[in-house]
């Protein structure tokens, strides 16, 4: 049987703490400290885990500034987070962020190799090169990596990383207390890497975990965003409006997984997801008008804003055409922001009818449980999605999907009823990467013979 005959529906939960928007905190049911209380991330991690999830997601970017939305003003770091999560849950994988821009592949190896051992092979790793411009102060630097620069950058950082992990080999450590054996010398290899923007000796002081490696997640829309992940991705977080354009980036990016020999299927394409259930239809959709009409215009022109780096677009005039920003550097969220010129250009929008719809979280995902249901099925089967990644803010939105939701999904077998694994690389239907040391040992060998 190919994977794509095997296809099951994958599910993540980005826990969002207070949110990423800004009237979500004020829902009376959500706590205010949300985003800094282990225990709401704790309780809500068990939860995924308990409805079978995949994985859960933590966001992370490096700057902030006053009208920032509520959850990035005030969070745990990923790595820290996840580690706790790590010791409170025992099967659901864990994948945080961390940019390539702003660190060192030996650190970043050395973290996420320890939180893989720590959740005993359940990490991921979400590779982002850092959108916000403002990041480069907080680093010493005056100056943010130009886009193409950074994602150059990035791929040499991953394979450093990936190198790293791959110290030791998995049978470097015998441990014979009678001979006085503890280390296998010839199993453990130094990296000695030198490249265009990385020197690094290694080895890694850390052994490999029951996946190999932590699994590499990625979510770049614009060309080398694609390209990138083409390259490195196991699964994507992927942003898409509608199931036609999720459909076009689903097969853009696995023809280029394909091109470079990749077997597209072993990239798994997760979209955003942010459902408003309701018993009926009819109710979900005055949920919907009820939540749009409470955001502040002002708050969704600086959500807009964040696309091109925290531009204030709260200068232009509501009701004109859509401001002509293409003399921005567009050197952040850069695939986004094409993304809103295009589309505002295209569609003839105002200032305002862009702040609304790309100042929100946008989705076609409205309605009772079996349309839900239904939607997420016609987006699967129709190769939009392998899966999804579901926003976890509100308690009640969370409840509805697990205890609705989900069920039906199991019911018509797309979605597991429990865990056949214990590994994320087992649960997303990825294999075990070999020890590259140990496979040119197997590949000499059966040429000698």
């Amino acid at each position: 049987m190919s994977a794509q005959q095997g296809r099951q529906l994958k599910l993540g939960a980005i826990l969002e703490g207070v949110a990423t928007d800004h009237s979500t905190w004020r829902d009376p049911a959500l706590p205010g400290d949300a985003s800094i209380d282990i225990n709401w991330y704790i309780e809500n991690a068990r939860l995924a885990e308990a409805s079978k999830f995949d994985f859960v997601f933590i966001v992370d970017s490096p700057f902030i500034t006053p009208d920032t939305a509520p959850h990035f003003l005030n969070r745990l770091e990923p790595l820290t987070l996840l580690s706790a999560l790590a010791v409170s849950t025992s099967k659901i994988g864990l994948v945080g962020t961390l940019t390539t821009s702003y660190w060192e592949p030996y650190n970043v190896a050395r973290q996420f190799g320890s939180l893989d051992l720590i959740s005993r092979g359940r990490a991921g790793w979400n590779v982002v090169t850092t959108g916000l411009e403002g990041a480069a102060r907080n680093y010493s630097r005056e100056d943010h990596f130009e886009h193409s620069l950074r994602y150059r950058r990035a791929r040499e950082f991953v394979d450093v990383v990936q190198g790293l992990w791959d110290s030791y080999e998995d049978d470097a450590f015998p441990r014979d207390k009678v001979s006085g054996v503890f280390l296998d010398k010839s199993k453990q290899h130094a990296l000695n890497h030198k490249g265009e923007f990385f020197s690094v000796a290694g080895p890694l002081a850390l052994s490999r975990s029951a996946q190999g490696q932590p699994v590499l997640f990625q979510a770049g829309v614009s060309e080398e965003g694609r390209n990138f992940g083409a390259h490195i991705a196991e699964a994507t977080f992927a942003g898409a409006e509608s199931f036609e354009e999720s459909r076009e980036y689903y097969a853009d990016l696995k023809a280029r997984a394909a091109a470079l020999g990749r077997d597209p299927d072993l990239i798994k394409v997760l979209p955003g997801l942010a459902p408003i259930i309701a018993d009926t239809d009819e109710e979900a959709k005055a949920i919907e008008e009820a939540r749009r009409g409470a955001f502040d215009l002002e708050k969704l022109l600086v959500q807009l804003g964040r696309l091109f780096n925290y531009h204030d677009f709260r200068q232009y005039p509501l009701d004109e055409p859509f401001p002509d920003v293409s003399g921005l550097t567009l050197n952040s969220y850069k695939g986004h922001a094409e993304r809103v010129i295009r589309i505002a250009r295209e569609e003839k929008l105002t200032l305002r009818a862009a702040a609304h719809r790309f100042g929100l979280w946008r989705t076609e995902f409205v309605g009772s449980p079996k349309t839900i249901a239904d939607s997420i099925e016609h987006w699967f089967t129709g190769h939009a999605a392998d899966g999804f990644i579901l926003r976890v803010a509100r308690p009640q939105d969370f409840a509805l999907f697990r205890e609705k939701v989900v069920p039906l999904l199991q019911q018509r077998g797309l979605f597991r009823k429990d865990y056949d694994h214990s590994t994320l690389r087992g649960h997303l239907g990825l294999p075990v990467p070999e020890n590259r040391w140990t496979r040119a040992a197997r590949l000499n060998l059966a040429a000698a013979e």
